[in-house]
């Protein structure tokens, strides 16, 4: 198909009426790479009718031969090797940060001054500083801005912020998250750049923690003061090139913290890579006034709710509501009812919401995470950290 074809132009687009072209570069092709191209392939006809049509201008890696790769297996027209060169790419509208930690901050205020609207993988940047940086870069270029916290889109988290605004569990006593994974346990496994400080900024803590940490935020509310415990139990792993040679792991293998919340609420939050049995176990339950919701991303279709005063009292437990009718959020686009859908259809949510906002200059937030939530999150890591550190209580200040 020639890209006349394929593709409407932006001025095309809209005399027909048409949903406009939003290019996209994308820095990064592994995991987030290919989470992020296939929600932008399904984007259009999944969220019909579009609000834009994204068009793979182009994917950026510093390994040449990998990176071809990439292109060709998701689809980009071109590639480029040098990030730089890529935001002077004029097809590009979006620049998509999927890179490791370290490459976050630089390459993202770059596309912003360059006029890019910037999406950024989470944790925003390994540091409150670094993050403040970026956040300052994007309100002064003017262009619209999202962290990718995808947990916010999945229908069963936003059925509970819905709840929550309604008024219906009344007031918020507890909040408590786990983010549990096993695949740090192995002494074997080579060293990588979430096992690096200098590359990740924290190990468990940005890598899952963030997550939690952006839930607790999106549903109960800013906390204002931590005490948090790390610990490092691998202290080096092998050399990728040479498993005789050992290289220093010198991030958290583990966090748990305790949090009090504007308005009261307390809270407890740990992520762990050493949880045998936990494959990707993000957790939350919230205990209120007048019930309690509970959600495990590993049955992410379901939502946990008790009410308190439910008749009869006999029979009062938590019930199981399966988040798969059409009048739960996003599910008008999907399947019939209890047909499910996965980890990766938030991302075809987020990028939805994240492109609404630019075609229609509509606000990211607050359901979506801007990069002030990307700083403050970092804000709070960094009070977790200081407060492991210390052996005593921060407070959280932005």
């Amino acid at each position: 198909m020639s890209e006349e074809v394929g593709f409407i132009s932006m001025a095309g687009a809209k005399a027909a009426g048409e949903a406009p072209v939003l290019g996209i570069g994308m820095l990064g092709y592994a995991f987030m790479g290919k989470a992020h191209s296939n929600a932008f392939k399904k984007l259009p006809y999944i969220m019909y009718p579009p609000v834009a049509i994204p068009r793979l201008v182009a994917i950026c890696g510093r390994n040449q031969e990998a990176v071809a790769e990439a292109a060709r297996r998701y689809g980009y027209e071109k590639y480029y090797t040098d990030w730089r060169k890529m935001i002077e790419d004029p097809d590009i509208q979006v620049f998509d940060n999927g890179g490791p930690n370290d490459s976050h901050a630089e390459p993202t205020i770059a596309a912003a001054q360059a006029g890019k609207h910037v999406f950024c993988e989470k944790p925003l940047a390994r540091t409150a500083e670094e993050a403040k940086k970026m956040l300052d870069a994007v309100e002064k270029a003017g262009v619209k801005h999202q962290v990718a916290f995808n947990y916010r889109f999945v229908p069963a988290v936003v059925q509970a912020r819905k709840l929550i605004e309604s008024g219906a569990l009344g007031r918020i006593y507890h909040w408590r998250a786990v983010y549990l994974q096993e695949w740090g346990m192995d002494p074997k496994m080579p060293i990588s750049w979430r096992f690096q400080k200098h590359i990740a900024g924290s190990g468990a803590l940005g890598d899952l923690g963030a997550h939690i940490i952006d839930l607790a935020r999106f549903l109960v509310g800013e906390p204002t003061r931590v005490m948090g415990l790390t610990q490092n139990w691998m202290k080096e792993r092998p050399s990728p090139g040479d498993p005789t040679k050992m290289v220093p792991s010198d991030v958290d293998d583990a966090f748990v913290a305790v949090f009090e919340f504007q308005g009261g609420a307390l809270g407890t939050m740990e992520a762990s890579r050493f949880a045998p049995g936990h494959k990707n176990y993000n957790s939350f339950e919230i205990n209120a006034e007048n019930g309690s919701i509970r959600f495990n991303l590993e049955r992410l279709n379901e939502l946990e709710v008790f009410w308190a005063k439910e008749e009869p009292k006999e029979t009062r437990g938590f019930h199981t509501a399966l988040i798969s009718e059409s009048y739960h959020p996003y599910w008008a686009n999907w399947w019939p009812h209890g047909h499910m859908i996965g980890w990766e259809h938030s991302f075809v949510h987020e990028f939805h919401h994240f492109f609404d906002a630019i075609v229609n200059n509509k606000d990211v937030a607050p359901y979506g995470a801007t990069f002030v939530d990307g700083y403050r999150n970092a804000v709070i890591c960094d009070a977790i950290l200081e407060s492991a550190q210390s052996g005593r209580a921060v407070d959280i200040k932005y």
